[in-house]
């Protein structure tokens, strides 16, 4: 007979969603983990120890950032000498479970990074981030995923992404375990960094609970799969994705309103436009659009992550019930304190800051 080892682990398991304010009922469970020689499996058990507030969960990708500082753009042909080259933490999953998690909500992280260098230093950063990494898988055959960012002076970059263990290495059917845990979240935060029947399960699985979806329309530019929209709660795209999910101009606000009038027939009932420095706009099917000013900063360093630093504020304020204009507001100061900062997970604000800002407007 094989041997036996068993363990406790405590989380939290949510069941009671209302999604038009997203409160939740608070119900724990413990993790009950068997071990025998052959095989790992786990079973849930209800608690009664309402002390945390429900999860958010994050789905998505993790990367190594390549920073390069340089003046411009080298031209085709060109070589330019840069003038300062760093290794950073970044992915879009990997910045909304930060931002997330700075902003004093239990995060949950689910990924994949390869067993490497640059595995050991996203993995690193988002636990000292406050991130919960009982599911980031380590890939053996694939590298971590990583991307090269080119930084100029103004701010401004340019990013090419390679995907490894992103794209790379996933299970057909996510593991339960994966599953589960959505189950138990208050929101789910998914982006386009991973496969897209990867991103569509996690939706499936988030919508069979009652679990609202906010889908981050960056990263891969091919067409949004039905299978995928038709679990997305909130569609959050900047300007150029709307163009390119409907196909249609996004020059001016009137545009980028018929543009979220395009995502409401495709059957997504929120679009969360971010608009840069014009500010975002949040379109509800149905209501009158509410638009909301960026707060700008005294100096832009950086401006990667701004836009995962805006979904993921955006969210915990949602989950706290705040109002949808509070929740916007929230989420631009979030973004205004990120592009301060050089990095894209360096640079996620803590909640102290984001209200500091917030009680000087």
């Amino acid at each position: 007979m094989n041997s036996l080892t068993t363990t406790f682990s405590t989380h939290q398991s949510f069941y009671s969603h209302l999604p038009t304010t997203l409160h939740s009922t608070v119900t724990p469970i413990q993790s009950l983990s068997f071990r025998t020689l052959n095989h790992n499996f786990r079973l849930l058990c209800l608690s009664s120890d309402p002390s945390q507030p429900p999860p958010i969960v994050v789905v998505g990708s993790a990367n190594a950032d390549i920073y390069v500082e340089i003046d411009r753009l080298p031209l085709e042909g060109e070589t330019l000498a840069a003038k300062s080259g760093e290794m950073l933490a970044g992915g879009k999953g990997a910045n909304q479970a930060t931002c997330s998690a700075k902003l004093s909500h239990p995060t949950y992280f689910i990924g994949q990074v390869g067993d490497d260098a640059y595995g050991s230093l996203v993995s690193g950063a988002l636990r000292s981030g406050g991130v919960r990494l009982d599911n980031l898988t380590v890939v053996p055959s694939v590298p971590t995923g990583h991307a090269v960012v080119m930084l100029q002076s103004n701010g401004q970059n340019s990013i090419i992404i390679i995907g490894g263990a992103n794209s790379s290495g996933w299970p057909s059917a996510l593991p339960g375990q994966h599953l589960d845990l959505v189950a138990q979240a208050s929101i789910v935060l998914l982006q386009r960094e991973i496969p897209d029947n990867v991103n569509a399960q996690v939706a499936q699985a988030a919508r069979n609970a009652g679990v609202p979806v906010v889908l981050d329309a960056g990263g891969m530019d091919g067409p949004l799969p039905p299978q995928l929209l038709n679990f997305v709660d909130i569609l959050s795209p900047n300007e150029t994705e709307l163009a390119r999910i409907t196909g249609m101009p996004t020059a001016s606000f009137e545009q980028i309103a018929q543009a979220a009038l395009k995502c409401h027939e495709l059957g997504v009932k929120q679009v969360l436009v971010k608009l840069g420095h014009k500010g975002s706009a949040l379109f509800v099917e149905g209501e009158k659009p509410i638009q909301q000013p960026a707060i700008f900063a005294k100096t832009v360093v950086d401006t990667t992550g701004a836009g995962d630093t805006f979904t993921a504020a955006f969210a915990v304020a949602l989950v706290e019930g705040k109002s949808r204009k509070e929740c916007l507001r929230f989420a631009a100061a979030a973004a205004c304190l990120c592009v301060q900062v050089k990095g894209a997970s360096p640079s996620m604000p803590d909640r102290k800051s984001v209200l500091d800002i917030l009680n000087r407007q």
